[in-house]
């Protein structure tokens, strides 16, 4: 990958309770409203080699007790976001009540990890990239405020 190694941790606070956060970074069609005009492109989850039950601490819904998916990702589960020319790959490697975070790769080799709780979130960024990262992640920050703020 060629670019420069970049990190970049936020911190903001955000009038929401931490499920109102949880849902909005772990559901695919939340994540694909706050994102836009990112597209976001949500592999097929039965693919999922690994599947979760919904009793495992490492997820947060994950799989139903009948084996169908639910509503939020799981671990393992990937996805790609694309915006213009620049497109990010992204895989779940852990995923709790109170963080999510993602492999990236493509135009981003990192990581960018989440956490959040009642009236705050926090969003750290790692990567090699010739994008600015800190960018893209306050702007990310700032469509996510925007959208829990309607």
């Amino acid at each position: 990958m060629f670019g420069t190694y970049q990190q970049s941790s936020i911190r903001i606070e955000i009038e929401a309770s931490a499920e109102t956060i949880s849902r909005s970074l772990t559901e695919p069609e939340r994540l694909r409203k706050w994102l836009y005009p990112q597209q976001i492109d949500i592999s097929d989850t039965s693919k999922n080699k690994n599947p979760r039950p919904v009793n495992d601490s490492r997820t947060a819904g994950g799989w139903s007790a009948d084996g169908t998916t639910s509503a939020r990702l799981s671990i393992g589960q990937t996805f790609d976001s694309t915006l213009g020319f620049v497109k990010v790959s992204h895989r779940v490697e852990q995923l709790s009540a109170a963080g999510i975070r993602f492999l990236l790769s493509g135009s981003i080799d990192g990581f960018h990890e989440w956490q959040w709780g009642d009236g705050w979130v926090q969003s750290r960024l790692e990567g090699i990239s010739i994008l600015p990262l800190n960018l893209g992640q306050t702007l990310s920050l700032v469509r996510l405020k925007q959208y829990l703020q309607q």
